[in-house]
């Protein structure tokens, strides 16, 4: 099987970058210069996360290279995209910067710049330069229903592909801060049953055990708003920052607890590759023991220890009444909740109690933390009147 895509030399001596998809698994990789000449290259390193692979080419070291762009991108900037579509050859298009920052779900530290310039299949890897001659992204993706070109195209901003291959070449590989926590954005909704002004910054649904952040401190419910003075506008903000320092890098975070805020100071760790498998216990949870009503939410509920593989915290939702706002907010039967307005469950009596307290605060929502399968989340759900 024979892949093909687009690169562009980054140094005399034969350094290139493509994609990791271009590269990914290949047991020879040769490249073809516009020129026509054929070269054997060998792969660096690559990063799945971010879609960047090193290759060096072998043969010669007098290479003409491109220059990454030190500034961002702009909105409405010219931009060049060469590459070879279809494997035809060396081909160059035109199109403007449409936007910035997309995120198209192909991971946590998507951070594309949007062109309209034509990009097809086999440019992948390949660059899109300013008026200046400069790279500003490599291209890596595009949006098609059709399959060809209809003018949206996404690039890895050049900030980005400089952090990334200096590793590569340094060490084969790209060693990201971690401060381990599961997160998620603050919607309106959640902002709403916190009292707060804007919809901003980073919930923190589960401080991993022994991470840097729980000993730190920080607690589900916390929400981060700066780290080292750097505002975080959301959740994908905060991965990208933290994953833009080194491990053992020291970060201030600026965090919201329970209505206060304070700063932590913490020593970041190294991103772990891979995520310790947990059980699915879903299978176990059917045919649980009959749960009360909470009429206010539209569940009903039982004690996850009286329930097989539900474990002991928090209360299992046994039944959610499809017309009801929990169901709308996803709820679904086997979720567990493990706390209600801020404060732990342990029976349908604690969620009860939780909810009439917050209707006595004059709210119209109350903010759950759920854990569904091995993942835990906050969502805010609308309060029933009767």
């Amino acid at each position: 099987m024979m892949g093909q895509g687009s690169g562009f030399f980054i140094s005399s001596d034969g350094y290139a970058v493509t994609n990791n998809h271009v590269v990914d698994g290949a047991a020879k990789v040769e490249v073809t210069t516009d020129a026509g000449k054929t070269y054997t290259a060998k792969v660096i390193g690559t990063d799945p996360r971010t879609d960047v692979a090193l290759i060096k080419v072998e043969g010669d070291s007098d290479f003409p290279f491109a220059k990454l762009s030190e500034s961002k991108a702009r909105i409405g900037d010219w931009v060049l995209a060469v590459g070879n579509p279809f494997g035809l050859g060396g081909t160059v298009t035109a199109g403007i910067v449409s936007a910035s920052g997309r995120d198209i779900g192909s991971g946590p530290y998507d951070d594309f710049i949007q062109i309209d310039a034509p990009v097809n299949k086999g440019n992948s890897g390949g660059p899109a330069f300013n008026m200046q001659g400069e790279v500003v992204g490599v291209n890596t993706a595009i949006y098609s229903p059709s399959g060809g070109s209809v003018g949206i195209a996404f690039s890895i901003p050049a900030a980005t592909v400089k952090n990334v291959i200096a590793q590569l070449k340094d060490k084969g590989s790209v060693s990201r801060g971690w401060i381990g926590v599961q997160i998620q954005p603050v919607t309106q909704d959640i902002a709403d049953s916190l009292g707060l002004k804007k919809a901003e910054g980073a919930l923190v649904a589960d401080p991993q055990k022994d991470g840097p952040a729980a000993k730190a401190g920080i607690d589900s419910g916390d929400i981060i708003t700066a780290v080292n003075g750097q505002s975080v506008k959301d959740a994908r903000e905060l991965a990208r920052i933290i994953g833009g320092f080194a491990p053992g890098t020291t970060a201030k975070l600026d965090v919201l607890h329970k209505g206060k805020g304070k700063v932590v100071s913490l020593t970041l760790g190294q991103l772990p590759n891979t995520q310790e498998a947990k059980a699915d216990i879903e299978a176990d949870r059917k045919g649980s023991t009959q749960g009360l009503e909470v009429s206010r939410l539209g569940v009903t509920v039982a004690p996850a220890d009286k329930v097989d593989g539900a474990g002991k915290e928090g209360v299992v939702v046994t039944e959610v009444n499809p017309k009801s706002a929990a169901a709308d907010r996803g709820l679904k039967k086997g979720d567990v909740i493990l706390e209600v307005a801020g404060k732990s469950v342990a029976n349908p009596g604690d969620v009860r109690e939780a909810i009439e307290a917050a209707r006595m605060d004059k709210k119209s929502s109350v903010l759950m933390r759920l854990r569904s399968g091995d993942a835990s989340h906050y969502v805010a759900v609308p309060l029933a009147n009767g």
